[in-house]
């Protein structure tokens, strides 16, 4: 087996790991990216429209929205532009069975269930405002918060079966999980990282509001390309042995020695590579508590947006439909038209036991239960089920289950010796978003520079 030399080997060529890695390079670093797969872009994903020149529709993570600085400060050093997300026009949303039409912020939900849904929101932020981002676990009420799952906390405060039902869609359309799965306190400082509730499901003014031009996988491309030979793909990661200054990285061929690590891959596939000697037990069993969301990402396109000339937005949700929630993917031109349809939690385990073609049919028809039967004539269906995904087993990332902030937290961005942490999910900000993975890249490569340094002083 060859070996070879570097300062610093970073793992997994997602957002997080180049971004990582180019900060790592711009000080003069000797940096190696190993890739697993065959491609750079982690859970970003680019698909070309079939027909449609060099348009093309995201299989994974694609949008970015206010209060995103850090990623739409790359996206402006990398020479990417944004367009909004189509959002003119009616909603809709399944309600009690039916499909309402709705303008605004708020589906047509009652007064008394918009009253429910309020004080639960306001008791979400002002629980939230009290939970320091940078180690909850240390929160005055953090044990109680952690011990209690979601779902608990949405039956505790909700007094209305629709307010419940509303506070289960958006677990499962911002986690991609259950409430039942997933820690309060975790729910708590996911939503906290983001600035609250609102800038997560909202389009216009939240992180829903604008594409990437050319799509999201753009940001890793770029990135991959400044880099170079740096990056090296199909090398999936198999150990990594450490001592207390040096690393010995290994893939199924080679082995890279270095003074540092960056580990920027999902926390399940963390969990698969062989650490000698083994990771410290808060560490380990951290990563036995992080599980990967469930969703399938599916979209339809047809020959024009036909929804637009029945003045509707593309929008639509429903907490029942296997097809939880339905946005415009349309390119800037608005041809040809595209629905995404996103399935999530225990809907796409459903879902994912199905052969492609039954899948397909299934997505169909809640868009039929949408739009109505235009839906059903379709020019193109591309999907991507991550959950089946090989180096993702899921999105659109990790969650907390109940008791691992607590107990294993603090472990989460610890270095151990000269291993770092990347990735979005060790974010402090906008945690499991674009900007968190940039965040998250930026820190690990803080990390590394300042122990290299102080190893240069010893």
């Amino acid at each position: 087996m060859t070996v070879e030399h570097r300062d610093v080997v970073v793992v997994g060529a997602g957002v997080s790991g180049l971004v990582a890695a180019t900060e790592l390079a711009a000080v003069g670093g000797d940096v190696a990216v190993l890739e697993a797969r065959d491609r750079v872009g982690g859970r970003t994903l680019n698909a070309a429209l079939p027909g449609a020149g060099d348009a093309v529709v995201e299989l994974g993570g694609q949008w970015v929205g206010p209060g995103q600085d850090r990623v739409i400060g790359l996206l402006a050093e990398l020479g990417l532009g944004t367009f909004p997300t189509y959002n003119e026009g009616a909603h809709l949303a399944e309600l009690g069975g039916a499909v309402h039409r709705y303008s605004g912020r708020i589906p047509p939900l009652g007064p008394v269930t918009l009253a429910d849904i309020g004080q639960a929101r306001f008791a979400l932020h002002r629980a939230a405002r009290a939970i320091p981002l940078d180690a909850p676990w240390s929160a005055a009420d953090a044990e109680r918060m952690d011990a209690e799952t979601f779902a608990g906390w949405i039956a505790r405060r909700c007094r209305t079966a629709r307010g419940r039902e509303f506070f289960e869609l958006v677990t499962r359309v911002v986690f991609a999980a259950e409430p039942a799965e997933l820690s309060t306190l975790w729910a708590h400082v996911y939503l906290a990282s983001a600035g609250g509730l609102d800038p997560v499901i909202e389009t216009v003014g939240g992180a829903q509001q604008d594409r990437i031009s050319g799509g999201s996988q753009q940001i890793a491309l770029a990135l991959a390309a400044r880099l170079g030979a740096a990056v090296v793909t199909s090398a999936p990661v198999t150990e990594i042995g450490w001592g207390a200054d040096q690393v010995e990285v290994r893939t199924g061929s080679a082995a890279i020695r270095a003074r540092c690590v960056v580990v920027a891959v999902p926390p399940p596939l963390v969990a698969r590579i062989a650490f000698d000697p083994p990771l410290p037990p808060a560490r380990a069993s951290l990563l036995q508590r992080l599980p990967m969301g469930a969703v399938i990402k599916a979209n339809v396109v047809y020959d024009e947006p036909f929804w637009r000339s029945e003045g509707l937005s593309g929008q639509a949700n429903s907490a029942r439909r296997a097809v939880s929630m339905v946005f415009d993917n349309s390119p800037a031109s608005g041809s040809p038209g595209v629905l995404v349809a996103f399935i999530e939690g225990r809907h796409a385990t459903e879902l994912g036991r199905l052969d492609q073609a039954n899948r397909r049919a299934r997505i169909l028809d809640d868009l039929v239960g949408y739009f109505g039967p235009p839906a059903r004539h379709t020019a193109a269906y591309l999907e991507h089920d991550w959950t089946a995904d090989e180096w993702s087993r899921g999105g659109y990332g990790a969650f907390a289950v109940p008791g691992a902030l607590t107990r294993f937290g603090a472990a989460l961005r610890e270095p151990v010796g000269p291993l770092h942490w990347a990735g979005a999910e060790t974010a402090v900000r906008w945690v499991g978003y674009l900007d968190g993975a940039v965040e998250a890249g930026r820190r690990a490569a803080s990390e590394v520079i300042e122990a290299l340094s102080e190893r240069r002083i010893a």
